[in-house]
């Protein structure tokens, strides 16, 4: 399992990279190993907001399908579309394949998110 040093983490197992007032959201490597082979990916809405918890996307596999919660509130400002073709790229790279950049409305909120320490010994625990 590979956790990054630069992101924050959610419960939820998504990622968020966030600098300047914005996000980029995924999943993350533990997500989608759980997951399996990614073969759907549907994201949210250019321009729709959302709160933090909030359900903003759904990633199909062969064995499940799973919801993704944006850890923090915003506008979507675009969305990889990349993934609608490719939905395989969160398998190959699941922190360079994000789903949504946000504009943050409420950076606090990154101060609730795990670190990259925490998140791993969450992983560890559910393991």
């Amino acid at each position: 399992m590979k956790v990054l040093e630069n992101l924050y983490y959610s419960k939820d197992h998504e990622w968020v990279r966030a600098e300047g007032g914005r996000a980029l959201i995924g999943i993350t490597d533990h997500a989608q190993l759980g997951l399996g082979d990614v073969v759907y990916v549907e994201l949210p809405e250019e321009g729709a907001e959302f709160q933090a918890g909030d359900a903003i996307g759904v990633v199909e596999s062969v064995k499940a399908a799973s919801d993704v919660y944006t850890p923090v509130s915003g506008k979507v400002l675009r969305v990889n579309e990349e993934l609608i073709d490719s939905p395989e790229r969160i398998n190959e790279d699941p922190y360079g394949s994000w789903l949504a950049e946000l504009e943050i409305t409420d950076e606090n909120e990154l101060e609730g998110l795990l670190s990259p320490e925490k998140y791993k010994a969450l992983c560890l625990e559910e393991a």
